[in-house]
Parts: structure tokens; C-alpha cells; sequence
């Protein structure tokens, strides 16, 4: 079936943005907006009323609550009458050795990390289910594959996030749900501004390691996230889409 780009094309289409206050998840609610859809961009960060407009219905919420995830979706069928997309976006990192590392800082990474993606993929797929579609896109990393000392925690999560992906796949698909993720490489974001002085100067360092030479703007993401939760990538089932400029594809140096 040929399929072209379409500027317009989610409009009639709903979604539910998490870790949409910043970042490749905003970036995702302006360009999922932009091109038609409605969104509820659902974050604990206040700065995510910046986003209100038509179309856009902001949701202050702890993603790891299993409340969260069901306050989103009744928002999206509430606001808008259905739920076509979710975007499980909401993402943390914390810089620790093994022995250094507590059970909290442990249970916090899997809470945000792999917990609330359950939690909303969960919800979201009770409310796809009747229609016999929809689209559930998990942001990864290059960890899901690669790991380097001091990551465990965030490796670990992110490489039962790619699982997750898959396995959720092949039940969801019987539904005519499809379920992908993107492997994102280093990105310039908030998320390492609680580790660095200026966490944007320490991705954009890191991400001259990439056979690239550089770290991704977090627009750059959004476009392979939009591209997997669209009809264009109708025959993707299971996909971990690696948008990480190569660096999952080489040897460390």
C-alpha cells in the first residue's frame, strides 16, 4: 500500500503524552499537535499548563500512580471521545555505581522507567480495544542494548523497556494495536540537569562520541515518534527504532 506524508495526518486522532513538560516529550506534544491531533500531555512538572491551548489539554500527574494512568485516559475519552495514541515518554537517569546505589534510587528508576509505561499501556489498551486500533510508541534509549559503569539502574530499566515493547507487541496486535519504541541516543534534554551543572552542555558533549558527532535536539525524536504512532509505519510490530546516530551500531572507543 503506498503511503505518502501527510501534514495533517492525525487529525481526528487523540494521544496521551507522558513526560510532557519538556524535552522530546514537548516536543512531541507540538508536533503531534501540529500535524492534527489532540493531546493530553500529562506530567508532575507544573511547566506542562505552558502547553494549554485548543487541542492541547495539559494533566499534572505522577506517572508512576496507577491512578495517573487512569485519570489520562479518561481525560483523552472525556475531552476528545477516544484515545488512538500513547506516548510513553516519561523517563529518569541516575548516575551510580552498583555499591553506591540504594534500593531507593533503584525503585525510582523502575518506577518512572518501566512501571508507569505498564501502568499506561495497561489503560490505554482497554480503552484501543474496542475500536480494533491504535498505536502505543515507548521512548528507549541506547540502552536498551548498551550499558557503560554507573548506568545500571537506568540500562537495566531500559532494556526491560525493550522487551516489555515486544512482548506487549504481540499481544496487542490481535487487537489491531500495533506496539513499537525508539531507541533514542543522547538527546538534549532536562534529564541530566539533577547530575550536571549544565546537563544541555553535558548531552551535547556525549554526543559527539556518536558516529554523527553530535547529540540529537529533541525535534529530531519526536520525528521517528510520530512516525511510528502514524499509519505510515502500519506494518511496524514489535520495532525498536534506534534514532541514536549510530552509536548502538559501534564498538566503544
Amino acid at each position: 500500500m503506498e503511503q505518502t506524508f501527510n501534514i495533517s495526518e492525525f487529525t481526528s486522532k487523540v494521544a496521551i503524552v507522558t513526560g510532557a513538560a519538556s524535552g522530546i516529550g514537548r516536543a512531541t506534544v507540538e508536533l503531534l499537535h501540529a500535524r492534527g491531533a489532540r493531546v493530553i500531555a500529562e506530567d508532575r512538572d507544573e511547566k506542562v499548563n505552558e502547553l494549554a491551548r485548543d487541542g492541547i489539554v495539559p494533566l499534572i500527574a505522577d506517572v508512576t500512580e496507577e491512578t495517573a494512568a487512569q485519570q489520562a485516559v479518561e481525560l483523552a475519552i472525556g475531552q476528545f471521545g477516544k484515545l488512538d495514541i500513547l506516548i510513553n515518554n516519561a523517563g529518569i537517569i541516575i548516575n551510580k555505581l552498583v555499591m553506591e546505589m540504594t534500593l531507593e534510587d533503584w525503585d525510582r528508576i523502575f518506577a518512572v522507567n518501566i512501571r508507569a509505561v505498564f501502568l499506561h499501556a495497561r489503560a490505554a489498551m482497554h480503552a484501543m480495544k474496542p475500536n480494533r486500533s491504535g498505536s502505543i510508541v515507548n521512548v528507549g534509549s541506547y540502552a536498551c542494548f548498551q550499558t557503560f559503569p554507573s548506568i545500571a539502574a537506568y540500562a537495566a530499566s531500559k532494556g526491560a523497556l525493550a522487551q516489555f515493547t515486544r512482548t506487549l507487541a504481540v499481544e496487542a496486535i490481535d487487537h489491531g494495536i500495533r506496539v513499537n519504541a525508539v531507541g533514542s541516543g543522547d538527546t538534549v534534554t532536562n534529564i541530566l540537569n539533577h547530575i550536571h551543572q549544565d546537563g544541555h552542555a553535558a548531552l551535547a558533549e556525549y554526543g559527539k562520541h556518536a558516529p554523527i558527532g553530535r547529540a540529537a535536539q529533541p525535534a529530531e525524536i519526536a520525528e521517528v515518534i510520530a512516525f511510528l504512532a502514524s499509519d505510515r509505519a502500519s506494518f511496524m510490530v514489535g520495532a525498536i527504532a534506534m534514532a541514536d546516530g549510530g552509536k548502538s551500531v559501534v564498538l566503544p572507543a
